[in-house]
């Protein structure tokens, strides 16, 4: 496909509003009567390997790129998409079918009483702080992360070097915070 000379601003800049406000919907959206037609309850668990891995994967572009494995840079970030739109698809999937854990929610009634908070301590300063960054975080590196691999794939090598020096560190805390507020979070899942 000729990227070269495509302005493709407008569609990733819609692509970019149109997700955040797809997965804040899916927060205040009654959910359905229905079945997803397996354990939901799993993909916590796997939206944490997925992180892991791309994770993995950009730290591993990152090594290809300053080696001059240029083939591997393409290939270990083209994986990292494709497992965060994966992520994104389960995501969405996941919050569809079931209500949002609350962090500290021992019995799993949906609320966090006094006695709840004060068993959490500092723990839960430190987890909202992480859960906050990274979604935010998550927000910004969608274009962030479609700038660049346009650039890329332009063959805009100057441009995908100036963007790519601030989406790496972005989209690599968003994939180790996303494990990180698992582990924190996994122990309220009902």
């Amino acid at each position: 496909m000729e990227l070269k000379n495509k302005n493709l601003n407008l569609p990733i800049a819609i692509v970019s509003v149109v997700i955040p406000v797809v997965v804040a919907i899916l927060f205040y959206l009654p959910r359905p009567e229905m079945h997803a037609g397996f354990d939901v309850r799993i993909l916590p668990l796997f939206h944490a390997i997925l992180n892991s891995a791309t994770a993995v994967l950009l730290v591993a572009s990152l090594y290809f790129i300053k080696n001059g494995h240029i083939k591997a840079h393409k290939v270990t970030n083209l994986i990292a998409v494709g497992l965060s739109v994966i992520f994104l698809i389960s995501y969405v999937t996941y919050h569809f079918f079931t209500e949002s854990t609350r962090f500290g929610d021992i019995n799993h009634d949906g609320i966090v009483d006094a006695t709840e908070k004060a068993m959490l301590g500092a723990s839960r300063y430190a987890y909202y702080f992480l859960l906050l960054t990274h979604i935010v975080l998550a927000v910004v590196i969608v274009p962030l992360v479609l700038f660049t691999l346009l650039r890329g794939f332009q063959s805009d090598f100057v441009r995908h070097r100036k963007i790519a020096r601030y989406t790496w560190p972005i989209w690599f805390y968003v994939a180790i915070t996303g494990v990180i507020v698992y582990i924190m979070i996994s122990p309220y899942y009902g």
